[in-house]
């Protein structure tokens, strides 16, 4: 008797599997979202008979210390910052992700390495969105010219794997995942079960050939790479480009690397001649920082090895409701109304009448707990009226009672002050002893605070 297929729900959002359907997902709670899906695995194959084994030679199997590892297995993609969020370049055989929004620059910045590493290194950039005239031109507007890379305008991943062993590239570049299709997988481009597949027949071609790949991937309304979340566990590193429409900088995150770390960040600036590396970030976001107003505050965050100032803006004002209004951009809303509640109960500044808002300028994200002090710092100043001075900047986080705590590697914030010419930095109490000598050599004076209370009374001026 003919075996059965198996026809499943699959939600398009969270990748969840049910053999019911659903108008709002069991997982995620998205509405609309299954659709149906043919199983590539039959039920009989599940309960197979066959009691057939599988024989595997002793030399397959190795010992860590017998393992050879070349010098260099890692590739320069000639951007520094990207090679800074990958870990130190693109390693052979790996498998990176890249995701974003529509034109944050995804495409672009795969397009602009391919002129550093094409000048020793073959490359096949397969495009499914554009044609080969299209690529032509803008490798023509971003000055890529190099003849070692090929370009093919394909969506059908066997032919992307034959012609892998046919070219003999040393990288892979699939621009997206979500056009490609595999003949053998009756649904369509972009859904579950494609992407998911796609991934895999190109992942065991390029570990095979052992070539590094890039594969672009789109991004759902909530910001994660659409198609399955198993898509991101197979992959080797995962990035995200982030960025606001309205500002010209671009940030580079690793949420998964399994051969550098997640903290590390790229920052670039969107030009017309595609993405330029910004190796001063602190520079650049405290550009044109308004002099003498309150309600802004300096900061210094570290995403990963790298200390980087920001200015964080809050705005108090009277609420023209009964439910002032409550508004976060590029720092966590939650933590930020948990700040404010602090502030009212152990600072006594109240702010039920009034509305809040805050914002981190250029773009940046902020998720470090440092920021704290700087966000009630800044709350403060607007709601009082006073101007925070222009040469000190502000870090610590803030506990539940008020109390302000110390966060790590205060030496190297300190000494990012000071080579911006900030002359004070208002800190955790418990940092300053610690930090005297470097505070003496590098010209910057120390305050430091127990409590938001005496936070405010520094800001004021009566510490």
């Amino acid at each position: 008797m003919a075996s059965k297929s198996r026809v499943d729900y699959v939600c398009t959002e969270c990748g969840a599997v049910s053999v019911r359907q659903f108008g709002r997902c069991p997982t995620c709670g998205a509405w609309n979202s299954m659709v149906e899906e043919e199983s590539s695995q039959p039920y009989s194959s599940m309960h197979s008979k066959s009691s057939e084994r599988v024989h595997i030679d002793m030399s397959e199997i190795n010992t860590l210390n017998l393992i050879n590892i070349n010098s260099d297995i890692r590739y320069s993609t000639g951007m520094g910052e990207l090679d800074r969020v990958l870990g130190g370049g693109l390693v052979k055989g790996s498998v990176v992700l890249l995701g974003g929004s529509p034109g944050i620059g995804k495409s672009t910045i795969l397009l602009q390495i391919c002129e550093f590493m094409g000048r020793e290194r073959k490359i096949l950039y397969v495009s499914g969105e554009e044609s080969l005239s299209q690529i032509k031109l803008r490798a023509e507007r971003l000055g890529v010219k190099s003849p070692n890379l090929m370009l093919m305008a394909e969506n059908n991943v066997e032919k992307i794997v034959a012609a892998l062993s046919k070219c003999s590239p040393d990288i892979l570049i699939v621009d997206s995942i979500q056009t490609m299709q595999l003949s053998g997988v009756s649904s369509f481009p972009g859904s579950i079960t494609q992407v998911r597949e796609s991934t895999l027949a190109i992942m065991r071609a390029v570990k095979d050939a052992e070539i590094p790949a890039f594969i672009v991937g789109h991004v759902n309304k909530e910001g994660a790479i659409a198609g399955p979340k198993v898509l991101e566990h197979i992959v080797d590193c995962v990035l995200h480009f982030e960025g606001d429409g309205n500002f010209s900088y671009r940030i580079l995150r690793a949420a998964k690397n399994r051969f550098g770390s997640t903290n590390e960040i790229g920052v670039f600036d969107m030009s017309d001649h595609g993405l330029c590396e910004v190796l001063n970030p602190s520079a650049v976001m405290l550009s044109g920082r308004p002099t003498g107003v309150s309600g802004t505050a300096v900061t210094c965050v570290l995403e990963g090895t790298r200390p980087i100032l920001a200015e964080v803006q809050a705005l108090i004002s009277s609420s023209g409701n009964g439910a002032p209004r409550r508004m976060s951009t590029g720092f966590d809303f939650n933590r930020f109304v948990l700040l404010l509640a602090i502030l009212e109960k152990r600072a006594g500044v109240l702010f039920g009448n009034f509305d809040a808002y805050v914002n981190v300028v250029g773009g940046l994200r902020i998720f470090e707990p440092s920021a704290d002090m700087a966000v009630v710092a800044a709350l403060y100043s607007s709601m009082k009226d006073t101007a925070i001075p222009e040469d000190t900047v502000i870090f610590g986080e803030v506990g539940l009672a008020g109390e302000v705590r110390a966060v790590s590697n205060t030496p190297v914030r300190i000494s990012e002050a000071a080579r911006l010419g900030f002359k004070k930095c208002i800190l955790p109490k418990h940092s300053v002893d610690a930090n005297y000598e470097l505070a003496e050599k590098s010209g910057v004076q120390l305050v430091g605070v127990r409590s938001i209370r005496e936070l405010c009374r520094a800001i004021s001026g009566t510490l």
